[in-house]
């Protein structure tokens, strides 16, 4: 399932949104224009968790067979960290590992993010949100304590904004493009049940990995949505959509019966 938009307007402009997207495509360019594709500051910025727990890192991963240029360096041959590794964790969120990695995440945090910072405030929405990225990148060096692979990404943090939303906008519904083999269905669902089993397929992939499954930091995920949830629930955020604060989608009757969520 795809998101294309939610049916939740927004009061104030999301300046710090906005900035957040800005400032990783920004330096998602800068890697993208280095003469390495941006592996060297992956590693001088991102956040390796051998590093932060000083534990001797495991043994690289082998390549997939038949792909020897896919080998993983030596912990001794990466590049040192430009910083300390504990200030990685907040740097790492504005590192993508490709053009892919910062469209679907810049996406998702346009689509969840301006609502829930329209709730929390500017200030309390850079709290939350760099917050929500810490949290995760603890999650993920508990799970993976000596790990050597450097952890670049917003996933985490973003996914502390969709587990705010999840609490926060109970009644929205999300506009979400559905591949049917050679077909698509364009489906309004209601929020709680996207983001859930979003959340769901992050805890399973989670559990059946060992830290970081198919290049993906599940569990940075998962501590990141827990996060989100958390402090939205303890801060007293938690509601409904008023009806009537909604937009509405040109959707076929039949479909319309089926969704009576406002």
């Amino acid at each position: 399932m795809f998101p294309l938009r939610d049916d939740i307007p927004t009061r104030t402009v999301p300046w710090v949104n906005y900035s957040i997207i800005a400032a990783c495509v920004v330096v998602f360019s800068m890697q993208a224009a280095s003469p390495d594709g941006g592996e060297r500051s992956a590693f001088e910025y991102g956040m390796v968790p051998a590093r932060v727990t000083g534990l001797p890192p495991t043994p690289p991963p082998e390549p997939p067979s038949g792909h020897p240029e896919l080998r993983f360096p030596a912990f001794d041959e990466v590049p040192p960290p430009a910083i300390s590794p504990w200030l990685t964790l907040f740097t790492c969120m504005f590192l993508h590992g490709g053009l892919m990695h910062i469209v679907g995440n810049m996406w998702f945090l346009y689509i969840f993010g301006d609502n829930v910072e329209d709730r929390y405030g500017h200030v309390g929405y850079a709290l939350m949100y760099l917050g929500c990225g810490l949290a995760a990148g603890v999650l993920h060096i508990v799970s993976s304590p000596a790990s050597p692979i450097p952890t670049v990404g917003a996933s985490g943090a973003i996914a502390g904004v969709m587990g705010a939303y999840f609490v926060m906008f109970r009644h929205a519904r999300v506009l979400t493009l559905i591949p049917l083999g050679i077909f698509t269905q364009l489906v309004a669902v209601p929020a709680p049940f996207f983001l859930g089993i979003w959340f769901l397929f992050q805890l399973l992939s989670a559990a059946a990995s060992s830290g970081v499954g198919g290049g993906v930091a599940w569990w940075a995920h998962v501590g990141g949505f827990a996060a989100g949830v958390g402090v939205t629930w303890l801060l007293g955020l938690v509601g409904r959509v008023p009806r009537g604060y909604v937009r509405e989608y040109p959707l076929p009757a039949w479909q319309r019966r089926k969704l009576p969520w406002h």
